[in-house]
């Protein structure tokens, strides 16, 4: 069989549809389509074939959202593929109805409604319009988390029930994220990872560092990720707070790994809308309790008080409380929680749940 995945970017298909692309290479020729940047190599190593595809993630202007969709059905035409698997907005929608006009079946993933469509006006009628007709063919659209799931199938219509089915997020890889030796030492290290931008929670991360720092000067709170356009002029914020010994920045790391086998908390106050949380079940798996918001994608992951704590979205001085309280915790007791977190991505969040969702898909796509 040929399998084409639609996708924004390489990252995301290499970090977390890794294990789903190993099964498939193995028996079918795979291809990606995505604009080039990071990971391209390592899908090419994995025995993927490239294919770019040049669209802007964020922009809606007319012209250029037609040429994406004209690109799609000519990649069709020319690739025939026996089924194809699109991951976020655009790869969903213009893939969706490209694999309509061509009658190729194919699988959704929605990774999250982004804020296109969960905002107000008119950006947000265009793109839940072009979720709906994007999507009104799949085989198969899988939901991340339940909000997405009844906002799309129950109260908007967009989706048919008979087709849709939640899985638990990306899942994780339980092998490669294993729990790590509890850090030890006089400091208590926190870590924000993630694109820097401000519905990350970024700002509220910030603000708690120096709250916190302020009055327990053995605190050190890393940060993981790249700024994103918009929110560059900030780091001059950052570089500060570093100068104070405040933070650590690291820029973009890899492996994670060896931030979490330091720190002892993870601390996620986003409010960016979400499929499933990628930060919070690697850092389950690792061992490390979590802070993070009462919010699709991430209370599901977090249970307060068990294995972290979850708080009120946007609000600073809930995010300092949730950290004072971690601080007064004996390190027993957050190691514990830190197990807890563990033991829940096991029971519920294991990335083979996912594979074989995938793979019995494409079994009934190669049955058509």
């Amino acid at each position: 069989m040929k399998i084409l995945f639609l996708a924004n970017n390489g990252a995301g298909l290499y970090n977390f549809r890794h294990e789903l692309i190993e099964e498939l290479v193995k028996s079918h020729e795979v291809y990606v389509c995505l604009p080039e940047g990071r990971y391209v190599d390592e899908l090419k190593a994995m025995g993927c074939s490239f294919i770019p595809c040049n669209f802007n993630r964020h922009g809606m202007n007319p012209i250029k959202e037609l040429q994406t969709l004209r690109f799609y059905k000519k990649l069709l035409d020319d690739l025939k593929p026996d089924v194809a698997l699109t991951y976020t907005i655009k790869p969903n929608a213009y893939g969706g109805m490209a694999c309509a006009s061509r009658k190729v079946p194919f699988v959704a993933n929605v990774t999250g409604l982004g804020t296109a469509a969960t905002g107000k006006g008119l950006i947000n009628k265009v793109t839940l319009a072009l979720y709906k007709r994007g999507l009104r063919k799949a085989q198969r659209v899988f939901f991340q988390n339940r909000s997405d799931f009844d906002a799309f199938v129950n109260r908007l219509h967009i989706v048919n029930p008979s087709v849709a089915t939640l899985i638990p997020g990306s899942g994780v890889n339980l092998r490669k994220f294993t729990v790590l030796p509890w850090p030890e030492g006089e400091k208590t290290e926190f870590t924000y990872v993630g694109r820097m931008m401000k519905q990350k929670g970024i700002d509220l991360y910030l603000d708690a560092a120096e709250q916190i720092h302020a009055k327990h000067p053995d605190t050190v709170f890393h940060i993981c990720g790249m700024p994103e356009a918009e929110w560059e002029p900030n780091m001059e914020r950052v570089h500060a707070l570093e100068k104070q010994g405040v933070v650590l920045y690291h820029g973009r790391v890899d492996p994670m790994s060896d931030i979490y086998r330091v720190v002892s908390c993870v601390l996620h106050p986003s409010y960016y809308p979400e499929g499933m949380s990628n930060v919070l079940l690697e850092s389950c798996a690792s061992g490390r309790p979590a802070v993070t918001t009462d919010l699709p994608g991430r209370r599901e992951i977090i249970e307060n008080g068990v294995n972290g704590y979850v708080i009120r979205p946007k609000d600073s001085a809930d995010l300092v409380r949730a950290v004072e309280d971690f601080l007064t915790l004996p390190a027993e007791k957050r190691r514990e929680m830190g197990l807890s977190g563990r033991a829940k991505v096991e029971r519920e969040f294991d990335r083979r749940i996912v594979v074989d969702a995938y793979l019995d898909e494409v079994r009934k796509a190669g049955k058509h």
